[in-house]
């Protein structure tokens, strides 16, 4: 996939363009539908299958307060829409400027006359330009002098067995309240973070016989406090794990961790970076009466983690 970052990278519009565009917060499964059809679409004419999204996200820019956690941050985000088979990615800088621009200038020069735009995927509520003021409506209008096709797809709604639309709110929403599950449905992957490990309050294998990867949290978005069953992806390989989020009320320091403990494994990781994929949340954080207890309770978790993950 060839990445653009600067529009002034493009020096020639491409061949065919079919694109589609979107901010794609967690490219959950509607997202990749899109990604899927310009690629067939760019196939049957011979030509350049394209997406087109912004850094950072608009809502970044343009709202000042109560802005949601984002599901995936670039870093993520860029490699599953690499990951789809897109042609090319275009990232935008998102300026207040580049915000500015009105709907028709936004298809006439940056869309027909830089990009080379043939045809554009997009779903029905599409809208796009200077406040939103552009839509499907205006794509079509403009369409036949500017000769380009435009495609409405007909976006997956729901998964099988969830009455839940598709969109990045309610996937965010879910995590929030550790229904990881059926987020993984929506996403069409398990719903992850990543981070740096770093050292810890040096309890795990000191005081209660188990180890455990202390993050440093790079992604917005964490899942509700509790116990998950986890796949850890460090030093090259895929592990089993028992993840640990919360404040540790046993001990009452009230310092919020994420604590992953990486089943029949002993490398030394400080300084690494991990991705934590969440695949089922075990139980509640709880205080427990003291380390032996804790210690029980952590045995059984082990246990059930490693009978959802052997399954």
């Amino acid at each position: 996939m060839l990445l653009i970052d600067q529009l002034d990278q493009i020096t020639q519009p491409f061949k065919g363009a079919v694109i589609t565009i979107g901010n794609f917060d967690g490219v959950h499964i509607g997202h990749q539908a899109l990604f899927y059809e310009v690629i067939e679409k760019a196939y049957a004419i011979g030509g350049t299958s394209i997406a087109m999204t912004f850094e950072p996200h608009p809502l970044r820019l343009l709202q000042q307060h109560n802005r949601p956690p984002l599901i995936t941050l670039l870093e993520q985000k860029l490699e599953l829409i690499e990951r789809s088979g897109i042609d090319v990615l275009i990232c935008v800088p998102f300026t207040r400027e580049f915000a500015a621009i009105p709907a028709r200038a936004f298809v006439e020069d940056l869309l027909v006359r830089k990009i080379g735009l043939k045809a554009i995927v997009v779903g029905e509520d599409y809208a796009f330009g200077k406040n939103r003021e552009g839509d499907i409506g205006l794509l079509k209008d403009l369409a036949p002098r500017l000769g380009y096709e435009v495609v409405v797809t007909s976006m997956i709604r729901t998964v099988k067995g969830m009455s839940e639309r598709i969109s990045s709110t309610a996937i965010r929403e879910m995590v929030l309240e550790g229904k990881v599950e059926p987020a993984c449905k929506m996403l069409g992957r398990h719903f992850q973070v990543r981070g740096i490990v770093v050292p810890g309050r040096d309890r795990g294998g000191r005081l209660l016989g188990v180890p455990t990867a202390n993050l440093k949290l790079e992604d917005e978005l964490c899942p509700k406090t509790g116990i998950y069953a986890v796949t850890a992806e460090i030093a090259g390989g895929l592990h089993h794990g028992v993840a640990n989020i919360g404040y540790s009320p046993t001990f009452e320091d009230r310092q919020f961790t994420v604590e992953v403990h990486i089943l029949d494994f002993h490398d030394d990781i400080y300084g690494q970076k991990m991705r934590v994929n969440f695949v089922k949340r075990l139980r509640d954080e709880r205080k427990f009466a003291g380390i032996d207890a804790l210690k029980r309770q952590i045995e059984l978790d082990i246990d059930c983690a490693r009978r959802v993950l052997e399954n």
